[in-house]
Order: structure tokens, then C-alpha cells, then sequence
């Protein structure tokens, strides 16, 4: 038999080793406060599911639809994204409905990217940033960013090191998993690197809705000349809590957009015409669902930023996402983030991700996902207290 060549080229997925430890630590009857997976537990707001039920009733929206978004919803990311960014696109040639960011990434890479092209993608990172790239047998440099780092220091010092010259950089802010967030002016210096050096830009902004303490997170597009040279990929699953739904879009550069939805023509008929129903009702009409969403992620990094901080686990309050990335405790350090996650596991009866997961650059951090209720991560802070308080 032959081999499969691409498969063969991701490694074992290290999320699974901590998933596998929660399963059967669950089968024993353990009670684990679950903060491994980004999956949002609050329900998508009635409104917009009243809407689905309303058009899931009618055998026309049961036909295919199409795959790039029907006319309605293009229009309704065109206008949030004035409305949000006072950025005009036009939702026939500079917009594209896509089932989640990541498929529309990933297929996105399979467009534009040859064997043997080279792509930045950050360190750490959502995976998605690398395999995509590394499955269209394209190869990744990865350019660190974290505390202490000058993102575009970096970036110089990787133009200058590699060849050939990159084709696409891949970014995302606010960045999952380190939670960092950027101004506009960091966009612009993109922007300005990307025309300079040719290269196309991918910028996934999953989380512009999950903003907090005042901080409003600027899209990619804002920055002057940004259509020139790249798209932003925006999702409705953590700021709607539409998840499962699978409701994503990619706005921006004409020419890429024209990839995308050609590719897509090939490989898809669309997401579910009610979904897709749906989702222009809750971009046209769900502020304030969104600021009530948000509100609540913003209670609970609170009472788990300050309960670990009181319980001796220094970190930060994130402003945006829904993540808190946090530095191992210096007296657990030495045993690098899977071996510290698996004792959380263990010891306190808490998941959470692996910082390694996310690049070499994270194996000092894991990442907390707040999708627990505050009653829960106020137990979790109780069980991760016992792990502080033992010997090493």
C-alpha cells in the first residue's frame, strides 16, 4: 500500500494525550473542571435559533445553497464590518461565507499555496496556522511572539535568514493562545512589510468580539492599503456562541477572495441556507446579545485570573479572548507543559491545554479555556490551591 504523504507530514496531535488522561480519569469517577477545549458552553442567543426553526421549516431553504454565502449574508458581514471598522467592502467580490475560519482557511492555503512555498505563521499559535500551510506541502518558518519579543524584529531577521522568500504571513489578534492583543499602527506595519517584501497576508480574527477592560480590538483591514496585500477571517462562534453552527466569513483582498470561492465551488455546496438565514438576523441584529456574551467571559476570567494569583499562580487578566495564558508556576516549571498538565489533571482535577500543543515557544505555559461556570472554576481554584501548596 502506498503511503499518505501528507498525513505523514503532521505529528501526533498533543492535545490528545491530555484528552485521553481526562477520559479515563472521568471513567474512575473523577470530577474534572474542563478547561482544555476553546468550545463555548453559553447557548446561542434565542433570537437568532428562533430564526433557524422559522427557515428550517421551509422545504426551500432544504435545496443546496451556495457555497460562497447567500447575497443577504455577505451583505450583513459588509455592514458590520462598516458599522464595527468604518471598512467598505463589497459583499459581490471582497466577501465570502465560510463554514468556520478554519475550513475557510485551510482551504484558502490549498489555493494559494504551492509545494515547497515558504509561510510565517507565528510561535505559539492556533495550530491551524501551521498544518494548513504544511498539508498543502508548503514550509512553515515560525516567528516567535510572547513577552520580551519585537514581533517585526523577528520578522526581518526571518526574511533575511530564509529562501526562497516567503509567500504568505499568517497572524491572528487577538492571538489564541497567548491572548496578546495589538493597535492599529501594528497593522500598519504589516501592511507596509507585506508590500515591501510581496508577500500575501492572512490575519484570523476569530476573537474581535471577546474584548474587555475598555479594549477594542481594530481589524487587520483598517490599516491603509490593507486590501492591497490580505484578508481577515472573521467568526461568529465565540462572540454569538455559534459554534457548531460553523458560521465564518473571509473579507478583504479581491483576488484572494476569487480563490477562495473558486476552490470552495469545487469542494462544497454551502452551509445549511436556514443557518446561514440565521446568522444575517444575528449579524444585522445582535449587539447586544454580543455584549452580553462577552460580559460573561469577562466575569469569569476575573474569578479565575484572581483566584489563581490568590492561591500564589502569578498571571494576567487577558483583554480579550477567551483564554487566560498562563506561565507554568516557577517550582513546576522544570516539567515543561504536558507533564504539568497531567499533574493538574491528576493532582486537582483540572484540564487544560498544554502549552506545547501550540509551538516550541509555548512548552512554558498552558492555556485555560473560561468556558466553565464561576461555581466551577471557583472549584477548580480549590483544587489547583492543594497542587501550590504540596512539595516538590
Amino acid at each position: 500500500m502506498s503511503e499518505f504523504s501528507r498525513i505523514d507530514r503532521l505529528p501526533p496531535y498533543a492535545f490528545a494525550v491530555v484528552g485521553e488522561l481526562k477520559k479515563k480519569l472521568r471513567q474512575e469517577g473523577a470530577d474534572i473542571v474542563d478547561f482544555s477545549m476553546g468550545n463555548p458552553d453559553l447557548p446561542t442567543p434565542k433570537f437568532i435559533v428562533d430564526k433557524l426553526c422559522e427557515a428550517a421549516r421551509k422545504p426551500v431553504n432544504h435545496r443546496y445553497s451556495v457555497s460562497r454565502g447567500i447575497p443577504n449574508l455577505r451583505k450583513a458581514i459588509c455592514d458590520k464590518y462598516k458599522r464595527k471598522f468604518n471598512v467598505d467592502l463589497d459583499p459581490n467580490t471582497e466577501a465570502i461565507a465560510t463554514i468556520g475560519s478554519k475550513e475557510g482557511l485551510a482551504h484558502l492555503c490549498l489555493a494559494m499555496l504551492n509545494p515547497g512555498d515558504v509561510v510565517f505563521a507565528p510561535d505559539p499559535t492556533y495550530p491551524i496556522h501551521v498544518y494548513a500551510p504544511v498539508l498543502c506541502g508548503a514550509d512553515v518558518r515560525r516567528i516567535p511572539v510572547g513577552p520580551g519579543r519585537d514581533f517585526f524584529e523577528d520578522l526581518q531577521i526571518a526574511m533575511k535568514q530564509t529562501w526562497p522568500k516567503p509567500k504568505l504571513l499568517i497572524i491572528s489578534y487577538p492571538q489564541n493562545p497567548t491572548t496578546e492583543v495589538v493597535d492599529l499602527a501594528f497593522f500598519e506595519r504589516i501592511v507596509e512589510f507585506a508590500k515591501e517584501h510581496k508577500i500575501w497576508v492572512i490575519h484570523d480574527m476569530a476573537y474581535a468580539d471577546l474584548c474587555f477592560d475598555g479594549y477594542q480590538a481594530p481589524s487587520f483591514l483598517q490599516a491603509k492599503g490593507a486590501k492591497d496585500v490580505g484578508v481577515e477571517f472573521y467568526s461568529m462562534t465565540k462572540g454569538y456562541s455559534m459554534a457548531g453552527w460553523r458560521m465564518g466569513f473571509c473579507v478583504g483582498n479581491k483576488e484572494i477572495v476569487h480563490a477562495l470561492t473558486r476552490i470552495k465551488s469545487y469542494l462544497d455546496y454551502g452551509i445549511f441556507q436556514p443557518i446561514q438565514i440565521a446568522a444575517t438576523v444575528g449579524l444585522n441584529e445582535g449587539e447586544e446579545a454580543v455584549e452580553k456574551i462577552c460580559e460573561e467571559y469577562r466575569k469569569r476570567r476575573d474569578v479565575l485570573c484572581d483566584g489563581l494569583n490568590r492561591v500564589g499562580w502569578p498571571v494576567e487578566r487577558p483583554k480579550a479572548t477567551m483564554f487566560v495564558w498562563a506561565r507554568i508556576p516557577e517550582k513546576f516549571r522544570h516539567l515543561g507543559s504536558m507533564e504539568f498538565s497531567k499533574l493538574l489533571l491528576e493532582k486537582a482535577n483540572v484540564a487544560v491545554q498544554p502549552g506545547i500543543g501550540f509551538g516550541q515557544m509555548g512548552d512554558e505555559y498552558v492555556r485555560f479555556a473560561i468556558i466553565e461556570n464561576l461555581k466551577r472554576t471557583r472549584q477548580a481554584i480549590q483544587g489547583i490551591k492543594k497542587l501550590m501548596q504540596e512539595k516538590v
